[in-house]
């Protein structure tokens, strides 16, 4: 581990300020417990700030938050109106973090506090920003399937270079954040803004714990909408291989009829092909069918921005620091 006098400083006068934002959902056994390990971890060696974004968690998550927020000054807890999503909870964050650099990490003690130094180690050594890696990783078999599909997918549609994984743990500047939260669209992905960002990152390899409770909350269902806002939002790409396959059918198509008319004039007395009729028929509205809901994702995804769907809604926020400036004011 790196210890706390180890960090680079680029102003040795200038305490580093640093702030953790942690979405949080169903985990009110765990999120007091890790706000205090890392409020040890933080306090004494920077000007910390720890973001909660109780993203419409069912439990009773949203008053651990609230009582956090009441009781350490370094904790902000901002509480929005229902779920959003993680990436849109992590963008209400953000919106809020006022740190020279924001360390993104999840709520189930899979990324111990200890290791966060490791990644404002090299974001104080200049990066913009720091993923990290895992040499094991203690997801399930689904979870693992699926991040590794999403970054394939990455790779393909964003140009992200094929060693670097995207994790949820990972550390941004200053810099990063102030252009990242100027996407206001309501699908935000977290990566895919960094990428268009900067190329200017690192990978830090870190330890990777089990869960503390529960189960991951992504289901097949959530893969699934991530690898699509990952694709239609940051990315014209698909619409291109539609038009591919498209094209690619057009020929075939002509390739075929060319070779039925030849057939047909050599060999007359052939019945009709009622079985490559069908069978075209359900090749290219297959094709159609898909282009045209592509398309339509793009359009209704443009239709909700331009309608004012909402990136997230906050109902309340709370931070220690601000209610005793409140009380200041009224004394």
């Amino acid at each position: 581990m790196t210890s706390q006098n180890s960090i680079p400083r680029r102003d040795a006068n200038r305490t580093l300020r640093l702030s953790i934002v942690i979405p949080v959902y169903r985990s009110e056994t765990t999120i007091a417990l890790l706000t205090r390990l890392l409020v040890a971890e933080f306090a004494s060696a920077c000007d910390l700030e720890i973001v909660l974004v109780n993203d419409g968690s069912p439990d009773n998550s949203a008053e651990v938050c609230r009582s956090l927020a009441n009781e350490i000054p370094q904790v902000c807890f901002v509480n929005l109106s229902r779920n959003f999503g993680e990436h849109n909870a992590v963008m209400a964050g953000l919106n809020r973090a006022t740190g020279d650099c924001a360390v993104i990490m999840d709520d189930d003690f899979q990324n111990p506090p200890s290791e966060v130094w490791k990644l404002v180690d090299e974001i104080q050594n200049g990066r913009d920003v720091v993923f990290s890696r895992y040499e094991r990783k203690r997801h399930s078999v689904l979870r693992n399937l699926g991040s590794r599909f999403n970054n394939f997918i990455a790779s393909q549609l964003l140009e992200k270079p094929s060693e670097l994984y995207l994790s949820s743990f990972k550390a941004i500047s200053r810099f990063v954040i102030d252009e990242i939260i100027k996407y206001d669209g309501p699908y935000p992905y977290i990566d895919g803004l960094i990428l268009r960002t900067t190329r200017n990152f690192a990978c830090v390899l870190v330890r990777h714990e089990p869960r503390a409770e529960g189960q991951s909350g992504y289901t097949l269902r959530k893969l699934v909408a991530l690898w699509l806002n990952m694709s239609t939002s940051f990315s014209v790409i698909p619409l291109r291989l539609a038009s591919a396959a498209g094209f690619l059918c057009s020929i075939l198509g002509l390739l075929f009829a060319a070779g039925f008319a030849i057939e047909k004039l050599m060999h007359p007395e052939l019945p009709g092909g009622w079985a490559s009729l069908i069978v075209s028929l359900f090749v290219i509205g297959g094709i159609q069918l898909f282009a045209l809901g592509l398309m339509g994702e793009y359009l209704g995804r443009l239709f909700l921005k331009e309608s004012g769907q909402p990136q997230f809604i906050i109902r309340e926020e709370i931070s220690a620091n601000d209610q005793a400036k409140d009380s200041r004011d009224a004394a």
